[in-house]
């Protein structure tokens, strides 16, 4: 019987069968994986999930204070949807839609000029500011914009801004404010997509004749479009939950969802709204669920090209 050299190849089947039996020790190893997202998973029920649950059951009940009965119905939901607050809905859509698309438009400018610079030290500028200024909100974001651009602003004294028609208790006046957080927001999330465009690619298409703006048309903007995109989903989404910012500012003369949501849980306007602010939540999470639905997508098509 001849014996095979212990060097000899293994022949396919021989690859085969050790595939099948790795595959085999792949399957057969405990399932443990998942715990150590199980932290994760527990934060998350606690912190999102339980909400979300009582924020559901709220808007979709009702109870009668008399029989103290409790019953499923759509009333609320519908009423979220009707009056003025299906124009507090659209306010901040259409508020959150315009900020965000200047917001991405601008810093993308903003992070291509810095990308492109040789300079260390003005990058590392920008970015740590954009770092704060991303984060610089609420309150004290509308006292320093009501002490620079207010009706009695110095900003707005030395320009005479009053008699071009200028009002910072307005939408346009919030457009500015949110533009303020939302810009440098944008600079920190495309500035790694920027930085993954390979120079390769621009010297390639500068080598085949191409023009600068064919490379941006062709290859630049199709690589660089989810990731544009899930930008702008992100500076929407900033937009669309802002409220403090708002509510310190323009109060109702503006209207928008997160005021409408404050105003019917304290009952400044009506009494026992509570649930009509539940539904109105509920919308919100819809809107924002939608908005999502089309990120995800481009965000796995977009790290394909840029990883």
């Amino acid at each position: 019987m001849t014996v095979p050299h212990p060097s000899a190849a293994p022949g396919p089947g021989a690859a085969a069968a050790g595939r099948q039996a790795a595959g085999r020790t792949r399957r057969r190893r405990p399932p443990r994986a998942w715990l150590g997202a199980l932290p994760l998973l527990l934060f998350a029920g606690l912190c999102f999930g339980l909400p979300a649950g009582a924020l559901l059951y709220g808007a979709l009940t009702r109870t009668d204070p008399a029989a103290g009965t409790t019953e499923i119905t759509g009333e609320h939901l519908s009423r979220s949807l009707q009056g003025p607050y299906l124009g507090s809905l659209t306010g901040s859509v259409e508020l959150s839609a315009l900020t965000a698309a200047l917001a991405t438009v601008l810093g993308v400018l903003i992070a291509q000029a810095v990308v492109t610079s040789r300079r260390g030290a003005l990058r590392g500028a920008v970015l740590t500011a954009s770092g704060v200024l991303a984060n610089f909100g609420g309150i004290p974001l509308a006292f320093a914009f009501v002490a620079t651009l207010g009706i009695s602003g110095v900003v707005t004294e030395l320009g005479h801004l009053d008699a071009l028609g200028w009002n910072l208790y307005s939408f346009t006046g919030l457009t500015v404010i949110y533009l303020y957080f939302l810009i440098p927001l944008m600079v920190l999330v495309v500035v790694p997509a920027l930085d993954g465009l390979r120079p390769q690619w621009r010297e390639a298409a500068l080598n085949t004749g191409a023009t600068t703006w064919q490379f941006w048309r062709h290859v630049g903007l199709p690589v660089l479009a989810p990731s544009l995109l899930g930008g702008f989903v992100l500076l929407f989404g900033s937009a669309f939950a802002a409220h403090a910012t708002a509510a310190a500012l323009v109060g109702g003369s503006v209207p928008l969802v997160t005021l409408k949501i404050a105003d019917a849980l304290s009952g400044n306007v009506l009494v026992g709204q509570e649930n009509v602010a539940l539904a109105l939540s509920l919308d919100m999470i819809v809107i924002a669920g939608l908005v999502m639905a089309v990120y995800l997508p481009l965000q796995r098509r977009s790290s394909r090209w840029l990883h």
